[in-house]
């Protein structure tokens, strides 16, 4: 059973269409991909998902519960973390200390007894960072901040981590390094669905996969399915299939 689901998801900008009736499900221990050309709508659904953006129909559900209406605030205290496309962290702030912002916000929701300063030098070192816990973020490279703030995310203890881009930013090496280390997430329980445009990542890390096209779910299935898809071949190298005319911002 699915953690989290979108259930016929439409967001229109006038009379543009975002996204068009996409349903998917995140299941937990498992990291699911969402895949699909520039424009197809992909942050759009992370935005419906974490209360960004309001849809114009449809639903989102949290563990059987529907959450649609929920503020991004109660999103995240439900358990719902995420990343961004456009890096989203405090350059003036050390790496150290970006972390901890989100380990003291989590103590307004979560009553359990824990040390914000531990869990910011736990999740710093869960990432590889403990080198530059003290470097401010502004002097890093745009890959080890992205890192940082996948620091962030995971000091809020979520149950559903979405990631935006993971691996733009990062070396060869780093991407590997990612990988394992969602891998390692999701053998821990947490649900994780990424967008992403490396597709040897993706196709590498990713056990399920749905592929957006015009806002539109054009395929699911294991890595290897959605490969040999051809829907999907069309999509991304502009053959058989014929676009519709209402185009997604």
């Amino acid at each position: 059973m699915s953690l989290l689901s979108t259930h016929d998801v439409v967001v229109r900008f006038g009379v543009l269409h975002a996204v068009s009736n996409a349903s998917l499900d995140v299941e937990e221990g498992r990291i699911t991909g969402l895949i699909g050309p520039n424009g197809a709508g992909k942050t759009t659904l992370f935005n419906v998902i974490t209360g960004l953006q309001e849809p114009t129909s449809g639903k989102v559900v949290l563990d059987g519960r529907d959450i649609t209406g929920k503020s991004p605030f109660r999103r995240a205290r439900m358990g719902i973390a995420r990343t961004f496309q456009k890096l989203e962290a405090f350059s003036s702030l050390s790496a150290r200390e970006n972390v901890l912002v989100a380990a003291e916000q989590r103590r307004a929701w979560d009553r359990s007894k824990f040390d914000p300063g531990q869990v910011a030098d736990e999740m710093l070192d869960k990432v590889g960072l403990t080198g530059v816990a003290d470097y401010m973020v502004g002097t890093l490279p745009t890959g080890t901040a992205r890192l940082v703030e996948l620091a962030r995310a995971l000091a809020c203890n979520p149950r559903v981590l979405l990631l935006d881009e993971a691996s733009s930013g990062l070396t060869d090496e780093e991407t590997e390094e990612m990988a394992v280390l969602l891998r390692s997430l999701s053998a821990e329980g947490l649900a994780i669905l990424l967008v992403e445009h490396d597709m040897s990542f993706v196709m590498g890390t990713c056990e399920y996969i749905y592929v957006l096209d015009f806002g539109r779910v054009i395929s699911t299935g294991t890595p290897a399915q959605v490969q040999s898809d051809a829907k999907v071949q069309a999509a991304y190298l502009g053959t058989l299939a014929e676009a519709p005319t209402e185009v997604p911002a």
